[in-house]
């Protein structure tokens, strides 16, 4: 695939982003496109391996050495139909997702692997440009209705492939707008609203309904959805955050991520919010996690005009190349530095923190931390330990808790009486994505647990497949590694 010595001939070569003064001005997304011949010879780097190991990186199973091939030869409209066969939201992935593929690029062994993100998302943006993304309605209809909940990247995978086998599928959305943490947790900076919107619209032509501002299990019972629907997909997120147990947590100022991050998303898109403002300008913040929530917070607070940004993160700081005892091609736990980071964060590694301070009005004003070291013991998870001597106090206005989640909502799984695992999530085999009750199907992070949008979308494509074989005993809809050519 691509050129037989593209990869001796062409470095890899990125998006470039606009200069960081700028960019942190607003909330637009700052990368700047390379040209179609640039790209080309991005294409030309695949390297034609035996086993293509991209392959099994790519939770969606896309066909990479395809379309890195297709974009290689100019047949940008071939990449495109390739590109959707087996992922019905490139342009989500191409801007979010981590690239496992990439990792698992044969190049990557001793090279830096093929920039297989950056050539979905420009295959993606160019259909769009051209008009080549129609709406493609089912010829006939089943019969058949089906229920989604939850209208995150596993729910309208879930949606979009079961309105294509023909049954009449309609999305409920708690929120005011389609599209769940895609939405309201993602900073425009990282995925303006304006891509999810030009999908829905090419979805809602091809026959879904969408209802939003309706909490399946407050404004209605799932038993009613129950009754009234042939099937129901459950495809909520691991919505359950982590909290920080420590003295002073309810101190004003220390605020979840997810309070914070969804808030500035309806700021930006000039949707009135109930709850009290929560901002980071003028003031000295510190976010406490080093995952991309915390990431996305850390740019968040810089733009709303904080004075300092600094970043806790627990774990030793990684290595910049593989780290021993993960070897290629799996993934690797290296250091990673996001555009956020770049933008003027101090990041602070091994660190714990173990109280806030707040003063007689219950305004936070600092919070005391000491290092901490990890102790390693053959065939035991390492243990935490703190460096005696290391405390520090640090003075700050606003605390952001980027923990992650610990698991699902549990109303709906109770008036259903669905079974559910220590974390919460609801039981349901990868195999068929069945509940224990007929009918009820789950996918997700609500079935796996916090994870990647590409695992997200990858499993509600395969739920829809499960789904549809329940309904009528067969399904054509693709599998994982099954293409779905004919369609765009």
């Amino acid at each position: 695939m691509g050129k037989i010595t593209g990869f001796l001939e062409f470095d890899r070569k990125d998006e470039t982003y606009v200069p960081v003064k700028e960019r942190i001005k607003n909330y637009k997304e700052f990368t700047k496109p390379l040209k179609e011949n640039e790209l080309k010879d991005q294409g030309a780097r695949c390297m034609d391996c035996g086993i293509p190991f991209c392959h099994s990186g790519c939770p969606l199973g896309n066909l990479i050495p395809d379309f890195n091939d297709a974009v290689y030869q100019g047949k940008w409209q071939k990449a495109a139909e390739i590109l959707h066969s087996t992922n019905n939201f490139p342009e989500f992935t191409g801007r979010l997702c981590p690239a496992p593929c990439e990792e698992a690029c044969v190049l990557g062994i001793n090279e830096p692997p093929v920039s297989i993100e950056n050539i979905e998302k420009n295959i993606v943006e160019t259909a769009f440009k051209n008009g080549w993304i129609q709406p493609k309605p089912p010829l006939t209809r089943t019969g058949k209705k089906v229920a989604v909940i939850g209208s995150g990247p596993a729910g309208l995978a879930a949606a979009q492939q079961l309105n294509r086998a023909g049954h009449t599928v309609t999305v409920f959305e708690r929120d005011e707008k389609i599209g769940g943490l895609l939405r309201y947790g993602i900073p425009d900076f990282k995925m303006e609203k304006n891509v999810i919107d030009r999908r829905l619209e090419v979805m809602e032509k091809e026959g879904i309904e969408f209802k939003t501002g309706i909490h399946v299990g407050v404004d209605i019972t799932a038993t009613e959805l129950q009754q009234e629907y042939d099937s129901l997909v459950l495809c909520g997120g691991a919505t359950v955050r982590r909290n920080l147990p420590i003295p002073g947590s309810d101190a004003k100022g220390v605020v979840q991520a997810m309070d914070f991050l969804p808030q500035n998303n309806r700021r930006v898109d000039g949707i009135p919010f109930k709850d009290e403002d929560i901002s980071a300008k003028g003031k000295k913040v510190i976010v406490i996690g080093g995952g991309d929530t915390g990431s996305d917070c850390i740019g968040t607070s810089i733009r709303q005009g904080a004075t300092d940004v600094i970043n806790f993160e627990i774990m030793p700081k990684g290595t910049v190349d593989r780290p021993e005892g993960q070897p290629w091609p799996f993934w690797p736990m290296r250091l990673r530095t996001s555009t956020s980071h770049k933008e003027g964060a101090e990041r602070v590694f091994s660190i714990s923190t173990k109280k806030f301070n707040a003063d007689k009005t219950g305004k936070l004003t600092s919070l005391v931390t000491a290092e901490v070291e990890w102790i390693k013991q053959p065939g035991k998870r390492p243990t935490l330990k703190e460096v005696e001597g290391t405390e520090k106090e640090w003075k700050c206005d606003l605390v952001l808790l980027a923990l992650g989640f610990t698991g699902s909502e549990t109303t709906i799984a109770d008036q259903l009486g669905l079974e559910i695992d220590p974390r919460t999530n609801i039981k349901a085999s990868a195999a068929n994505y069945k509940t224990n009750v007929p009918g009820v199907f789950v996918a997700g992070d609500q079935r796996r647990g916090q994870s990647l949008i590409v695992w997200a979308i990858s499993e509600g494509r395969e739920a829809a497949h499960h789904v549809d074989t329940f309904l009528m005993g067969s399904s054509g809809l693709p599998l994982k590694g099954e293409g779905d050519l004919p369609r765009v």
